[in-house]
């Protein structure tokens, strides 16, 4: 039997994000962008939710394209609002229409990708976590990442966001040391640019 981190569920969607998904390094600036905008909608919810939720998002937020949700005004918001497919939640719809501007910005300035990897140096932090309960629930490294990215533009991406962002995207193994994708995240090279 494959061994798994405790927070998966049964549900082959649950499954199929921890094993293919979840921890991997992902260094694309609009798929980074995506994911801290998911998460800043689970806020108050369960991730299984927004996953379940996630093709519906993608439609309704033109596959998180930032440079087409800069543009987006009140009617979009009207919109989106409108959708049950989606967390209908006007704070984080009007924030994500924020969010990409400042994504805009950081992107041209020097890389969302860089901007946060650089926090790491290109590498996950490794973590040898053997118990759930081991786990935080934030850092003073996702604290810091929480006020450089609310300084630049960005709401709702306080620590505990930003913590749950960091290992969904790899930035920090949180993979339990038991768990079967520990050991391949643990050998991940340093990103070069």
């Amino acid at each position: 039997m494959t061994e798994r981190c405790g927070w998966v569920g049964k549900e082959e969607i649950y499954l199929k994000y921890h094993d293919d998904e979840w921890g991997v390094p992902e260094y694309d600036s609009r798929a980074l962008w995506e994911k801290l905008i998911l998460d800043g909608f689970q806020a108050g919810l369960s991730w299984l939710t927004i996953l379940k939720k996630r093709d519906n998002f993608r439609t309704a937020f033109e596959d998180f394209d930032p440079n087409i949700i800069a543009d987006w005004g009140e009617n979009d918001v009207l919109r989106l609002l409108d959708n049950p497919g989606i967390v209908r939640h006007r704070g984080k719809i009007e924030a994500t229409i924020g969010n990409a501007q400042a994504w805009q910005r950081i992107e041209a300035a020097q890389g969302f990708d860089r901007f946060l990897w650089d926090y790491v140096g290109g590498k996950p932090l490794q973590n040898q976590f053997k118990t759930p309960e081991e786990i935080p629930t934030q850092t003073p490294l996702s604290l810091q990442i929480s006020k450089d990215l609310k300084k630049a533009g960005f709401r709702f991406c306080g620590p505990t966001i930003v913590y749950a962002f960091m290992e969904a995207v790899g930035m920090v193994n949180d993979h339990l040391v038991g768990c079967h994708c520990h050991g391949p995240i643990s050998c991940v090279p340093a990103h070069k640019w």
